[in-house]
């Protein structure tokens, strides 16, 4: 797992090197600044190709400071450079105000040095050649900022997005709130470098969105100065999902090597219960059986080879109902995951049905998504235990649970899946770009696979079967989540090689499963 920050930690190290290590603040600028030189002309394709000329957008802080200084580095290696900055000398920073008076000594004999005051006229940005840049680095504001930009750095922002540049994001972009991932308008960044160590914005709501490529650089301090702070939020990374994957036993059988009971699918809706019932078995589970409505068996029944299809009888309503529950005791019993909602619908009969089998069965390991999300709205879901199963909404689904406006629960994702999980006991996975796992002790796990072919009908009602696939062949429930969340959607990224992101469907994921485990094994022995 990789650890993630929070500004505040960040902050700390920082005051660390400089009151108990004696690194004079202007030193970690330096620092920071060098290592943005070279992460870019080291690593970054772009920049060894001929460039004509690199913006830099500076603020009145240290961001602002980070960007004078790496400017330098450009120039004193014979890239052209044009420099706007925003804040007259006495707003500016100390450390910004002393790396901004070498660059402006420089540029009297530096003709590659070209600098700008911003002076707030309509169109100035667009005027002061920025947009004949090749690349643009935005050092405005940093992790100092909080989501909702001011003039004239909202105007500035909106302006910039529009020029064609390679675009990058010195520590965070600006408009991103480092802590939440929450941002309204806000710097599009092809490439963030973030500096010391990584922040939690960075891979949460806009900041999986308009960070780019994320690069960590140093400020000239061991990473190790990190390990005395307690962190709640992590990066999965592929050695994890292997050390999770579930042992195979020779003496396994169909029966040990995991049952999964599927409750989904209706007349109207019986895709669903297919792709979640198959996907169930792709995971390595040894059998999987769905409940389906007799009216409507032929539905599913010919697309479902290996999975047993049991009825009970709907008296032709083609969907479940209370009355069902008793046909349907033996093999809840028998199962060891019981996923439930893919496709059951919203029927007020359906739903009463739902309710009385998670009440009467909350012993059994549960993956509840969709439609059996639905009766738990506006707050219901505390009438009844949770405790050990895995919840599976995305993120509109999400705040209908809570009964919260869903821009309320964008602003902070962390807090609310933190608290939800804390109060009910369950794990959540909070399906969406990225999809984020949250367990009951107030950890959240970042998944850190998949693409946006993955937006399509299925992929939920896939991802559930492969969760309950893997949590019946898990010891810990944890361990088969964040596992199943990982490869679902590696299995996705797998398939780019031989289709693009439009073009492939749930299916298509579902029997990429096993090309994504042995790639999991692959890369890791």
């Amino acid at each position: 797992m990789i650890p993630l920050f929070s500004t505040g930690q960040v902050r700390d190290v920082d005051s660390y090197a400089i009151n108990q290590l004696g690194m004079p603040s202007v030193l970690l600028m330096e620092n920071a600044s060098a290592g943005i030189y070279n992460i870019c002309t080291e690593q970054f394709e772009l920049l060894k190709k001929p460039v004509k000329r690199i913006g830099f957008v500076c603020g009145k802080g240290n961001n602002g400071g980070d960007g004078f200084a790496a400017a330098r580095h450009f120039a004193n290696n014979g890239y052209s450079v044009l420099v706007v900055h925003l804040a007259e000398e006495d707003e500016m920073s100390k450390d910004a105000l002393t790396n901004f008076f070498i660059l402006r000594r420089l540029s009297e004999q530096n003709k590659n040095i070209v600098i700008k005051k911003y002076n707030g006229n309509k169109g100035f940005i667009r005027k002061s050649g920025l947009e004949e840049c090749d690349v643009i680095f935005d050092a405005m504001i940093g992790s100092g900022g909080k989501s909702g930009l001011n003039e004239p750095y909202c105007t500035i922002v909106k302006e910039l997005n529009t020029f064609a540049a390679y675009k990058i994001a010195i520590d965070i972009p600006t408009g991103l709130n480092s802590d939440t991932g929450y941002a309204e308008d806000v710097f599009n960044a092809d490439m963030t470098i973030t500096l010391a160590e990584y922040k939690k914005g960075l891979f949460l709501g806009k900041g999986y969105e308009c960070c780019g490529e994320i690069i960590k650089s140093g400020i000239g301090i061991d990473n190790s100065y990190f390990d005395r702070y307690e962190v709640d939020e992590y990066l999965i990374e592929p050695e994890d999902v292997y050390a999770f994957l579930p042992e195979k036993k020779k003496s396994s059988h169909k029966y040990s090597a995991g049952k999964v009971f599927t409750i989904a699918g209706s007349g109207k809706l019986p895709g669903a219960a297919v792709l979640a019932s198959k996907a169930a078995l792709k995971t390595g589970a040894g059998s999987s059986i769905l409940a389906f409505p007799q009216s409507a068996r032929k539905l599913v029944h010919k697309n479902l080879a290996e999975v047993i299809v049991e009825t009970y009888d709907d008296e032709k309503t083609e969907i479940l109902a209370k009355n069902n529950i008793s046909q349907l005791e033996k093999r809840i019993k028998w199962s060891d995951v019981l996923a439930i909602g893919p496709g059951l619908g919203r029927e007020e009969a359906t739903q009463k049905a739902v309710l009385s089998i998670l009440k009467e069965h909350n012993y059994k390991n549960l993956v509840i998504d969709a439609d059996a999300l639905y009766p738990l709205n506006n707050g219901h879901y505390n009438k009844i235990n949770l405790k050990g199963t895995v919840l599976t909404p995305h993120l509109g689904e999400f705040s209908k649970l809570l009964g919260v406006d869903i821009s309320e629960v964008e602003k902070d994702i962390l807090s609310f899946g933190k608290k939800f999980a804390g109060e009910t006991g369950a794990y959540l996975v909070l399906k969406g770009a990225p999809t984020i796992i949250f367990n009951p002790d107030g950890e959240a796990f970042i998944n850190t696979t998949g693409n946006p072919g993955m937006a399509k009908f299925g992929s939920g009602d896939a991802l559930t079967g492969i969760l309950a696939g893997f949590i019946a062949q898990s010891e810990t429930i944890e361990e088969a989540v964040i596992a199943g969340v990982y490869l679902h959607s590696l299995a996705a990224d797998l398939l780019l090689k031989d289709y693009t992101e439009y073009g492939f469907t749930a299916t298509d994921i579902i029997n990429k499963m096993p090309s994504a485990i042995k790639f999991i094994r692959k890369s890791i022995v």
